[in-house]
């Protein structure tokens, strides 16, 4: 923990008291507040609520100065607000042993009374202590700038009458406000030179997009992620501790208790955005747990955005603004807060099961055989089919159907039903392990699995349009729920409908370009005596291209789906004359016989590009299929 570390928490900690400032204010009912103040006169009135208007936007003014403050600038206002604060310390520690004093009575000289010397001399350290700190934190020796406070003690030595004193004690403090507004005039212009200064700063920056780039410094130089999660924990953990042990809180429970406290949390724009970092934090951190889980520490060097929390959070951040959440009261804010959090849950199990699913069909493909690795794939492929059905069941049982629980369930079925598909792939690549040859027509099996999971999506993702546009028309109709129907057709319905129809597209023209080839002959292939350049397996049977090159016809295939060419030589698969036969028949003859630099390899060298070579086969057999 370094000094780097000590100034990026420093950097964070000391920003908090500033929204938890906001915070407050924006939770201020200065309305209620004003409707009720009295005055003898209704001008009197109006300028009390003038006065009081005009102190709630400054403090929002200077709660925001405060925040976007550079940190060395932020230690110097705590320094000097904590030795405001002693100072006043030292000077209601003198008011009260000036008012014991007169109430003793004794006002002799103090080495004759034993008590009243204690008494002094206790007063006296005390004040010695709070001069001391005060220059130890302005940084200065002259501690006398610091000790107006000690007058009425130094009164007291030379036995001062005792009604003096209370005198002397009030023109101590006026000398201590007096060296305070001293140093507020001397630096009255410090904020507009700290605002020039940016505004210079902001000039000199030399790129097209000004905003963007001090949009982004202010969000990696104030650490805004952290330090918003920061506070949402402070103001969580204040709530927590102030309700714990109460008769609502033990009624509740503590699941409802905890709920009921995240909702209060979330009452102002700070709270709420405070709270869409700590969900994107919480769910990068299950995230991470389960990459961790299936593939070891090396997994985390994914940095798949959509994998990082950000659309947990940015979910729940765009379902609390379309709601209206802020504007509601606190039972209608919890009951709305659970179905949001849920719906983040879902979101954060899809994204679970798409980091579950190549995992564990490499494992299936490439033929591991760490137990321990299949069993930690097959675990949390266990889970991932089983606990959204739990979800989706618990939910049915709080509240009765409609078209927002649809959407609900419908989400945690789908999870469910892909983690279905990935093992059924998963077995098939398992049972091709355990006979110990392929499986005749594997990529089409796999391919039709695949296809009937995606018709199933499609679906759910109908009946659940049907049953919205239903409810539209025949029950309650609202915006809201018209743009939902509406997102949800298109990216549900229209997108994977477009999609599957393309991926149908793509595989009929493959098939098509693939029966036109000319198959390869038993001599064709004893003359070739070369691999496959697509999966490196031997050929017993192949298709020729028209530019000469021999691949096994379901390999080409599934080359054919994202490429038009030739793996080889990047030539089109396409005729060159009208007789196809023709064209193969004139195909050079020169990668028949190879020459001695491209010939096959060595035995063992082609064992060794074959076994290496194994796994991406098998891995690219699932990519193309699907």
């Amino acid at each position: 923990f370094g000094l780097k570390e000590t100034v990026e928490v420093a950097n964070v900690v000391l920003r908090v008291p500033s929204i938890l400032v906001l915070d407050m204010l924006y939770k201020c009912d200065i309305d209620s507040f004003t409707d009720h103040l009295k005055a003898r006169t209704e001008d009197m009135l109006f300028k009390y609520k003038y006065v009081i208007w005009n102190m709630y936007y400054l403090g929002h003014i200077v709660s925001a100065m405060v925040l976007l403050l550079p940190l060395g600038h932020i230690i110097q206002l705590y320094l000097h607000v904590l030795c405001a604060l002693l100072l006043y310390m030292g000077h209601q520690i003198v008011r009260d042993y000036v008012r014991d004093e007169a109430q003793y009575g004794y006002d002799g000289a103090l080495f004759l009374d034993p008590p009243a010397l204690n008494r002094f001399v206790t007063a006296l350290t005390s004040q010695i202590i709070v001069s001391t700190l005060c220059a130890f934190l302005m940084r200065t020796q002259h501690v006398w700038l610091f000790s107006a406070h000690l007058l009425p003690l130094l009164a007291r030595v030379v036995s001062v009458r005792l009604d003096w004193l209370l005198s002397l004690s009030s023109v101590a403090m006026m000398i201590t406000g007096a060296e305070v507004a001293v140093f507020l005039l001397a630096n009255f212009f410090v904020p507009y030179r700290l605002a020039r200064a940016a505004y210079r700063e902001i000039m000199a920056i030399e790129v097209k997009h000004k905003l963007m780039a001090v949009g982004v410094s202010v969000w990696h130089g104030f650490a805004v992620p952290v330090l918003f999660s920061v506070f949402w924990y402070v103001l969580f953990g204040v709530q927590l501790v102030t309700n714990y042990g109460t008769v609502t809180a033990v009624q509740q429970g503590p699941l409802l208790y905890l709920l009921t406290s995240v909702s209060e949390c979330c009452a102002s724009p700070y709270s709420l955005l405070g709270l869409t970092f700590v969900v994107s934090y919480t769910a990068l951190g299950l995230l991470s747990l389960c990459k961790v889980y299936l593939g070891g520490f090396s997994a985390l060097q994914n940095h798949n955005v959509m994998h990082r929390g950000v659309t947990e959070g940015v979910t729940l951040l765009l379902l609390a603004l379309q709601t209206g959440l802020l504007d509601m009261a606190s039972l209608q804010r919890c009951f709305l807060l659970f179905i949001i959090l849920f719906i983040v849950l879902t979101s954060t199990l899809q994204s679970m099961s798409e980091i579950t699913e190549p995992v564990v069909l490499g494992l299936g493909a490439s033929r591991n055989r760490s137990v321990l690795k299949h069993l930690r794939g097959l675990s949390m492929c266990g889970f991932l089919m089983v606990f959204p059905g739990f979800m989706a069941y618990k939910i049915s049982q709080i509240f009765s159907m409609d078209f927002w629980l649809l959407i609900l369930a419908s989400s945690c079925m789908l999870t469910s039903l892909q983690v279905t598909g990935t093992l059924l792939i998963y077995s098939l690549f398992m049972v091709e392990v355990w006979r110990g040859a392929a499986l005749p027509g594997l990529d089409e099996i796999v391919y039709y699995v695949n296809g009937v999971c995606r018709v199933l999506e499609f679906a759910v993702a109908v009946c659940v349009v049907a049953y919205g546009a239903w409810e539209s028309l025949w029950g309650e109709w609202s915006w809201m729920g018209a743009s939902v129907i509406i997102i949800h057709s298109y990216c549900n319905v229209w997108l994977r409908a477009q999609s599957g129809w393309k991926s149908f597209l793509l595989r009929q023209e493959a098939a098509r370009k693939i029966s036109v080839l000319p198959r390869a002959s038993t001599e064709q292939l004893q003359d070739h005596n070369d691999v496959c350049a697509i999966c490196f397996q031997d050929m017993t049977s192949a298709v020729i291209t028209y530019c000469g090159h021999f691949f096994h016809g379901t390999c080409l295939r599934k080359w054919l789906y994202v490429q038009e060419t030739c793996p080889m030589c990047h030539a089109s698969i396409k005729p060159s004359s009208a007789n196809p036969k023709a064209a193969a028949d004139e195909a050079p003859p020169t990668h028949q016989n190879p020459p001695p630099s491209e010939q096959q390899p060595s035995p063992e060298t082609h064992q060794e590009e074959e076994q290496g070579s194994q796994g991406d086969s098998d891995e690219t057999d699932y990519k193309y299929s699907n």
